[in-house]
């Protein structure tokens, strides 16, 4: 049950605000009113909170310095000032001060509840990262670390049992191979080969974070933070280094989860305003190419086609900004989804009668494996959106041909495959493919991914990606199964698989 605080002097409004929170679906609080802030920060000191609801003026102080006396008291916890104006000075100092957001008065409800969903849902994140470092920390404490042995050529001498689980070698297998050849992702051995040399010559302390693979063909790397130090032989020369590696994979994955949340927030913001800025005046623009086009009809025929290709051009070109304005409205703005049982081969069926056509113009030659499975728990048309953007992307990666398969399999375990036979994804670029922005195409707008990943984890599903240069990709969809109970879940249940929060900054709505 999230608990709410409310600082402000004003009774009425603190009991409307009360009634608000407790009594919305979907959300469990508990609320707690104080009058000042000195009362706040002694309640918030005795019970704690999630969030706290503070207005700016209060009767023995400012909201803003309030702000800092609960971040103190409650580091997990997030404020949320409350304030009849803002100006850019307030915005600064509040951010300073560690505030997460700015309710204007009068606000509707539906914002008051959007943004505690979201404070709430950053402070989960914050949770369960601390609890993920607890975790890594015992993993240490007891010995679940990878410890390996290296002689002077960068080759294997020892290592424990994690090192054997990860790498999938039996002991003889691996002994004496080249570590960095064997084990050590490409875009990483460069930097593992100069830390084991600083660490023969001597120099203390030597850290180095590297991708860990085990040389299967569709094996993502995993992140090892390595501690390297050499033990001198008997006449003075460096002899084995050791290392104790420590997988951060996951924690790396949740910094980055959480850094975009940082950008998000910002958009989910900004994309408030330019829907009504950008959009106004491309409707206007339509309309008047529209008469623009009759006005055309009555030219003669030799300028009339020329000055229709101009027009068509320009039309394409307005068609594309509302396109790139939609997907950014898509991803930047929290929206609840409504699961309910979802059979995935009907799903894929319906996705391939709209693309196969296409496929076929493009030389894909699209096939289908449709094991049984439980129905998943899923929005069918948010996960048409997946399948449809995933399809687009690989038919992007193909443009002179090639195979395409969709498969669903799993049984109890839902799960969609899609794989294509593309030039495949740089190692180097694999972990940013899902960035919002992020394209490797000259005319991509680099949202449909970001977007594909925020509907799976507002399934709370998780997304998986293999990839080889020259053989293609595969990206696998896991959904939960369908459990009969249908429900819509809100912006504040958005941080699935990975459990990437979205709003995370001031003035997120």
């Amino acid at each position: 049950m999230a608990r709410i605080l409310i600082v402000d002097d004003n009774k009425l409004l603190t009991e409307n605000f009360r009634e608000i929170l407790e009594g919305a679906p979907g959300l469990e609080a508990r609320v707690s009113t104080a009058m000042d802030g000195q009362s706040g920060v002694r309640l918030a000191r005795n019970e704690g909170f999630d969030v706290a609801l503070v207005d700016v003026k209060l009767p023995d102080g400012s909201g803003v310095d309030v702000v800092r006396a609960l971040r103190e008291t409650c580091p997990l916890g997030e404020v949320v000032l409350i304030t009849g104006f803002a100006t850019v000075d307030s915005a600064v100092a509040a951010l300073k001060a560690g505030a997460f957001a700015f309710l204007l008065k009068s606000f509707r409800p539906e914002e008051l509840l959007s943004t505690v969903e979201q404070a709430c849902a950053k402070v989960q994140l914050k949770r369960e990262r601390e609890e993920l470092q607890r975790r890594q920390r015992a993993l240490i404490d007891t010995a679940g670390v990878l410890i390996v042995a290296v002689d002077r050529e960068d080759r294997l001498v020892l290592f424990n049992p994690k090192v054997a689980e990860m790498t999938a070698q039996g002991i003889p297998a691996a002994q004496g191979r080249s570590v960095v050849l064997s084990w050590v992702s490409e875009d990483s051995r460069e930097r593992v080969t100069s830390a084991l040399r600083r660490a023969r010559e001597g120099q203390p302390g030597v850290e180095v974070e590297a991708g860990f693979i085990d040389g299967g063909d569709f094996n993502p790397a995993r992140r090892i933070h390595w501690h390297l130090s050499a033990v001198q032989n008997s006449d003075d020369q460096p002899g084995l280094v050791y290392g104790i590696g420590v997988d951060v994979t996951e924690r790396r994955a949740l910094e980055r989860r959480a850094a975009e949340a940082e950008a998000l927030s910002t958009m989910g913001t900004l994309a408030l305003g330019l829907a009504h800025e950008i959009r106004n005046p491309l409707n206007a623009a339509v309309l008047q190419l529209h008469l623009l086009g009759r006005s055309i009809d009555r030219l003669d025929e030799g300028l009339r086609g020329q000055m229709k290709r101009r027009v068509t051009i320009v039309e394409s070109e307005i068609g594309r900004l509302e396109r790139l304005l939609t997907e950014f409205l898509e991803l930047a703005r929290p929206r609840g989804i409504l699961i309910e049982a979802v059979e995935l081969p009907r799903l894929v069926d319906a996705v391939v009668a709209l693309e196969e056509e296409t496929l076929a113009l493009k030389n894909i030659l699209l096939t289908q494996s449709l094991e049984p499975c439980a129905p998943a728990a899923g929005d069918p048309e948010k996960l048409k959106q997946v399948l449809l953007n995933l399809i687009a992307n690989a038919r992007d990666a193909m443009p002179s041909g090639g195979r395409l398969k969709l498969r669903v399999y799993g049984g109890e375990e839902p799960a969609i495959e899609v794989s294509d036979t593309g030039p495949g994804i740089e190692p180097a670029i694999l972990d940013s493919v899902f960035d919002p922005f992020f394209t490797t195409k000259e005319a991509g707008t680099g949202l449909g991914l970001a977007i594909v990943r925020k509907i799976l984890d507002q399934h709370r599903g998780q997304i998986e990606v293999d990839s080889t240069l020259g053989r293609g990709t595969r990206i696998t969809l896991k959904l939960p199964r369908w459990r009969g109970s249908e429900r819509l879940l809100s912006p504040a249940d958005d941080r699935a698989a990975g459990h990437a929060g979205r709003h995370d900054r001031l003035g997120d709505r």
